[in-house]
C-alpha cells in the first residue's frame, strides 16, 4: 500500500511543486506596496549624493574597464563625498562591460562598493541610459572635445543593441547578473533601471538615434523591470521621470507611466528653479511613495544648493545632484557647449560640479551649506541605512 500511495501522490506531488515554485516566482516580480516603500524609506536618513563619475574617467566604460578602473582616485573622491556628510552615490553601470567579462565586472563592483562602504555612501546603480552617444565601444575612449559639456558619455545600449530584438537576451543576462550577483547587498540602496529612457539627444546625436527608438524602448522597458525583479533584489527598483505633465497618470507620457507604475520607489530629475521643483515634488506625492531626485543643480537654468537642497530637506525628497568633480566629463561647461563650445573663455558660472581636481571646493559656500544640513538633519555621525 505503502508504493501504491507513493505512485498515487507523485503526480500530484509535481504539479503542487510547480504551483508553488510559479506563485514564488510571481511573488519577485511584484511591485513594492506603497506600505513596503514606505517602511524601507523609514529605515533611511535623509538621502543626499552626487551623480558620480571619477575626474579621470569620460564616461561610464573609462571609468569601469580594467585598464583604467582607478580605486585609488575614487577612494579619494568619495572622502570627499563623506566630509559634505553625503551617504549615497548615483553611479553608471554598462551592459558592454558585462559582456566583455562578467567576473571582472563583478570583481570591480566588488572593489567599489567596498569604497563606498569605508566612506558611508550607498550607491545607486543605474543599468540602462539613453542619453549622449549612441555609438558606444569598448577600449580606449577619445578625449574630450575642448569646451563642450559631456562630450563623451555613451548609451547603453547602444542605438544597434537597441533596435535588434536578437541581442535582447544579452541584454537580459546583463541585468539578472548583475542585479542577481549583488540582489542581496546591503551596500547598494537602489537600482535605476533605465535613465531618461525616452530622450532622444536633440539636437547633438539625434540623427544618429533610431526613428523609432521610444517605441522601442517602451517595449523593452518593462522587460527590464521584470528581469530585475526575478533576481529577487532587496533594494528597491525606479526609473526616473524627467520631463512631460505629471498632473496625474492620464496626462503623462507613456513612457513617465510606465516608470511610475513599475517603480518600487519614485525618481526623478529637475533642474529648473526652486518654484518649479517645489510643483513637481506636490505633484509626485499623489502617489504616496518615497520621492528620490536623482538629478538636480545647473547653476546657470536656476537650480542651485541654495535653493533647491533646503526644499528636498523640507519635503525629505532625497537630493543627488548632478556632477561631483571636474573631470573628463567637462560638465561644468553648460549644455550650450555642444552649439557653442566654450574654448576661448570659460562660463561665468560653473553649470555642474562641486570640487576642484585637487579636492578644493567651487565654492566654499556651498559645500558649508550642504554640510550643515546634512549635519542637522542626519547629525554628525554618519549612519548606515537599513536594508529594507
Amino acid at each position: 500500500m505503502a508504493a501504491m500511495k507513493t505512485r498515487l501522490l507523485a503526480p500530484l506531488a509535481f504539479p503542487l511543486l510547480a504551483f508553488l515554485a510559479l506563485s514564488a516566482a510571481a511573488q519577485s516580480r511584484v511591485r513594492w506596496t506603497e506600505a513596503q516603500a514606505n517602511a524601507w524609506y523609514a529605515q533611511q536618513p535623509w538621502l543626499v549624493g552626487s551623480d558620480y563619475i571619477p575626474a579621470y574617467a569620460i564616461n561610464q566604460l573609462e571609468m569601469w574597464q580594467p585598464d583604467t578602473f582607478d580605486p585609488q582616485r575614487i577612494d579619494t573622491e568619495l572622502g570627499w563625498a563623506e566630509s559634505l556628510g553625503m551617504n549615497t552615490m548615483r553611479v553608471f553601470l554598462h551592459d558592454l562591460l558585462w559582456q566583455q567579462d562578467p567576473v571582472g565586472f563583478r570583481h570591480r563592483i566588488d572593489v567599489f562598493l567596498a569604497l563606498c562602504a569605508k566612506h558611508h555612501i550607498r550607491p545607486i546603480f543605474v543599468l540602462f541610459d539613453s542619453v549622449w552617444d549612441p555609438d558606444p565601444k569598448l577600449g580606449p575612449q577619445h578625449p574630450p572635445i575642448p569646451g563642450v559639456h559631456n562630450s563623451g558619455w555613451v548609451q547603453s545600449p547602444g542605438s544597434a543593441a537597441l533596435a535588434d530584438p536578437a541581442q535582447y537576451p544579452r541584454l537580459e543576462a546583463y541585468v539578472k547578473g548583475i542585479v542577481g550577483a549583488f540582489n542581496s547587498d546591503p551596500r547598494i540602496l537602489g537600482w535605476d533601471l533605465w535613465n531618461e529612457p525616452d530622450n532622444t539627444n536633440i539636437p547633438s546625436y539625434e540623427a544618429r538615434e533610431p526613428r523609432n527608438k521610444k517605441t522601442l524602448v517602451e517595449k523593452l522597458l518593462p522587460q527590464v523591470f521584470d528581469w530585475a525583479r526575478s533576481a529577487h533584489p532587496i533594494q528597491p527598483l525606479t526609473s526616473g521621470l524627467w520631463w512631460g505633465d505629471w498632473t496625474s497618470l492620464k496626462t503623462m507620457p507613456s513612457m513617465a507611466r510606465i516608470q511610475v507604475e513599475n517603480s518600487d520607489v519614485l525618481s526623478f530629475h529637475n533642474y529648473g528653479w526652486p518654484e518649479d521643483f517645489e510643483a513637481h515634488v506636490l505633484l509626485l506625492e499623489q502617489y504616496h511613495r518615497p520621492i528620490l531626485c536623482t538629478e538636480y543643480m545647473a547653476r546657470g537654468a536656476g537650480s542651485t544648493f541654495d535653493t533647491i537642497l533646503p526644499l528636498a530637506q523640507k519635503y525629505r525628497v532625497a537630493a543627488i545632484n548632478w556632477g561631483f568633480v571636474q573631470g573628463k566629463t567637462q560638465t561644468w561647461y553648460p549644455w550650450d557647449s555642444w552649439e557653442r563650445p566654450y574654448t576661448l573663455q570659460q562660463p561665468m558660472v560653473w553649470f555642474h560640479d562641486i570640487f576642484r581636481p585637487d579636492g578644493t571646493p567651487y565654492r566654499q559656500h556651498e559645500v558649508d551649506l550642504i554640510r550643515a544640513l546634512t549635519t542637522a538633519t542626519n547629525g554628525p555621525e554618519k549612519s548606515t541605512p537599513q536594508n529594507q
